[in-house]
C-alpha cells in the first residue's frame, strides 16, 4: 500500500469521524487508528502468509497495574483448544512474550502475548466472546 492509498483512508476516516481502519490487501494487513482527530498513525501491518502473532495493546491505566487490550475485532479465546487449559488464569505469574490468549479474525488466529512481567489481576472478558478493537482484555499488577 503507498502513502497516497493511506492518505486516501485517512481522510475517509477524519470524514466519517472513525478512530480505526483496517484494510486487506495482497496478503497484508494495514491498520490506521487516530488518538485525536488530527493524528492518523499506521499501527499494524502483519503479513497473512506468515501468521505472525499480534502485538497487544498495553496501556497504563495507573501505577498498579496495566490493562492489556485487543489489537483487532475478532473473537476472544482463553485456550489453545476447546477442552484445553486456558493460557492463563487469575493470580498467575506471567513473563514478557507469554501468551495471555488467542484473538481470532477471519480465521486467523492472532497470539495476544505479554508485553510485560507480572501477574494476572482480572479477566475482563470471558471465552467465545466478540472483541472489538480497544476492548480491555487483562489487567496485569506489574
Amino acid at each position: 500500500m503507498n502513502e497516497k492509498d493511506i492518505r486516501k483512508y485517512a481522510g475517509l476516516m477524519q470524514e466519517l469521524g472513525l478512530t480505526g481502519l483496517e484494510i486487506t490487501e495482497d496478503n497484508k494487513v494495514v491498520r490506521l487508528e487516530r488518538s485525536n482527530p488530527q493524528v492518523v498513525r499506521e499501527t499494524v501491518a502483519v503479513d497473512l502468509a506468515s501468521n505472525q502473532p499480534a502485538t497487544s495493546s498495553v496501556e497504563p491505566v495507573s501505577a498498579d497495574y496495566v490493562s492489556v487490550k485487543s489489537p483487532i475485532v475478532g473473537v476472544f479465546y482463553a485456550a489453545p483448544a476447546e477442552n484445553a487449559d486456558p493460557y492463563v488464569n487469575i493470580g498467575d505469574k506471567i513473563k514478557k512474550g507469554q501468551t495471555l490468549c488467542i484473538v481470532e479474525a477471519m480465521k486467523l488466529m492472532n497470539e495476544i502475548t505479554a508485553e510485560e512481567d507480572g501477574e494476572i489481576l482480572e479477566i475482563c472478558v470471558t471465552n467465545g466472546q466478540v472483541v472489538e478493537f480497544g476492548t480491555e482484555l487483562f489487567r496485569i499488577k506489574r
